[in-house]
């Protein structure tokens, strides 16, 4: 054994890495994760309380799922993936679904646009949801795929209504901003 520890080299050379495509895909990520809003804020204890009314609760809701949007996307595909850990093929379709996630709606540098059409942040979620939910249904794990969807939907719902929402804009100039823009915000490069 004239060859023992002797490293095999290749014939093929491996392909140079691109940095700057790394690096593009970095800033694109950072980027894209700008309209997250951070989980501390999310979460403040101080801020939840309860609804004074209907009326009230569904002004909370529809301030908070605009507000939150890019965080409750990421929890709910979190829950959506812990509830399909015992489907390997269900989760395989997931990590691929997730994907089409990240490069469509989280690291988008600009607004989306299909045949000449400018498509909104809100349209694209909206798409990806239902491929989601479809493509997943196909893989036979209906029961877990609704039960996490439905438990997910209820705790975003909750969290949006006890989540009090005048406290959300730090200066007039964001919330300006994104009343005007028709409710969608895309990140800034």
């Amino acid at each position: 054994m004239t060859n023992y520890g002797a490293i095999p080299t290749s014939s093929h050379p491996s392909p140079p890495i691109d940095l700057e495509y790394i690096s593009h895909v970095k800033h694109r990520l950072k980027a894209g994760l700008a309209t997250r809003r951070p989980w501390r804020t999310m979460f403040d204890v101080e801020s939840m309380s309860l609804p004074n009314g209907f009326f009230d609760a569904i002004s909370r809701i529809k301030t908070n799922l605009v507000y939150f949007r890019a965080n409750y996307a990421i929890a709910v595909l979190f829950m959506l993936f812990v509830s399909l850990l015992y489907h390997p093929t269900s989760l395989l379709v997931l990590a691929i679904l997730v994907v089409f996630w990240i490069f469509l709606y989280f690291l988008r540098d600009e607004p989306l646009v299909v045949f000449g059409h400018q498509v909104d942040d809100r349209t694209v979620m909206i798409c990806l949801s239902v491929l989601t939910i479809g493509m997943l249904l196909f893989t036979h794990a209906t029961g877990n795929i609704l039960g996490s969807l439905l438990t997910a939907v209820v705790l975003v719902l909750i969290h949006a209504g006890i989540r009090r929402s005048d406290n959300l804009y730090s200066d007039e100039e964001a919330a300006a901003a994104t009343e005007t823009s028709g409710l969608t915000s895309y990140p800034s490069s």
